[in-house]
């Protein structure tokens, strides 16, 4: 797309709701362009949440996964909490009062979940750092530990907690008998039960849980009936598994579409393509596939499972890890 757009710029204001990884994609490439922005999100830094599960039973851990927003977007982040998107005036209502005005808003919200797998509230980088090791201190003191839903979430907290503390009883309670996401290869899922099972996980199968909803968007990651509205992330109703990943090529579609509105231009349709999804079964394992294909364990331990994608988010915020 270039270092800048051309064009003029001075009616353009975007306004991103959510710092997650899809919010942090979509507010970087708009600064590289030049492009007015402000960041809005509830806490003051942005989390690296794939690492969040090992931050929860590693002492340490969790400062590596909280990120200063203000330190990489300054003046173009706001903390606060949203209350009303008023579409008809174009406004983003914080709690506070403030009303941030959009000529094109980005809903990059996530999903809503439990912690440790989310944290999902008001809060400093330093208090959200102690919420974590205060959840590896009740690890500690616990003899056994339930982990509740067998998707990919829970698949890789009951290898976790497994890994760091072997001689504790760990259950994994889930829906189906299959684990992980529907969409991942059959080999993958079969290996990711024979690895929890090889570590002395017990499984205990076909409990029901519930879903979640999220917005439904078109082919350009528009919400329907609003053309200046894009869904991003674990928010869109994108047929494909919740990922960081997913959530950062959304944001390179949004960006890009406000870029092509702006210059009158078609607008870049978003197709999920072959399913790369790798397991992490603790810092010392794993199984995956990359473009529908499967791929050995010893890859995806060097891949993603020794630091679970923390450096690339660092990167991404142009920051120094601790």
């Amino acid at each position: 797309m270039g270092s800048q757009v051309s064009v003029d710029v001075g009616a353009v204001r975007v306004v991103i709701v959510g710092g997650g990884f899809g919010g942090i994609a979509a507010a970087s490439q708009l600064q590289a362009l030049n492009i007015p922005f402000m960041l809005v999100d509830m806490k003051d830094c942005f989390h690296h949440n794939v690492a969040a599960l090992r931050a929860s039973v590693e002492s340490g851990f969790a400062k590596k996964t909280f990120i200063s927003y203000s330190v990489t977007f300054k003046e173009n982040f706001r903390q606060g909490l949203v209350i009303e998107i008023d579409l008809q005036n174009q406004t983003v209502l914080l709690e506070d009062g403030e009303a941030l005005p959009f000529s094109h808003l980005i809903l990059a919200t996530g999903s809503t979940g439990l912690f440790p797998g989310k944290f999902n509230q008001v809060s400093s980088r330093e208090a959200a750092i102690q919420a974590y090791e205060d959840m590896v201190k009740q690890v500690q003191r616990s003899q056994s530990v339930v982990v509740v839903g067998g998707g990919s979430a829970g698949v890789e907290m009951a290898a976790e907690v497994k890994t760091e503390f072997p001689e504790k009883e760990v259950t994994l309670i889930h829906s189906q008998v299959a684990l992980a996401d529907k969409e991942i290869l059959p080999s993958v899922r079969q290996e990711a039960k024979e690895i929890l099972l090889q570590k002395g996980v017990q499984l205990l199968l076909k409990s029901h849980l519930a879903g979640n909803g999220a917005l439904r968007v078109n082919e350009h990651l528009q919400v329907e009936g609003c053309s200046h509205v894009y869904a991003i992330g674990d928010c869109a109703d994108v047929k494909e598994p919740k990922m960081a990943y997913h959530a950062g090529l959304h944001a390179s579609v949004a960006v890009a579409n406000i870029v092509n509105s702006m210059k009158q231009r078609p607008l870049k349709a978003y197709k999920p393509g072959a399913l790369t999804f790798l397991l992490a079964m603790g810092r010392n394992d794993g199984v995956g596939q990359i473009s529908g294909f499967y791929v050995g364990r010893l890859m995806v331990r060097l891949a993603k499972s020794r630091d679970l994608f923390v450096s690339s988010s660092w990167k991404t915020m142009r920051q120094s890890p601790p």
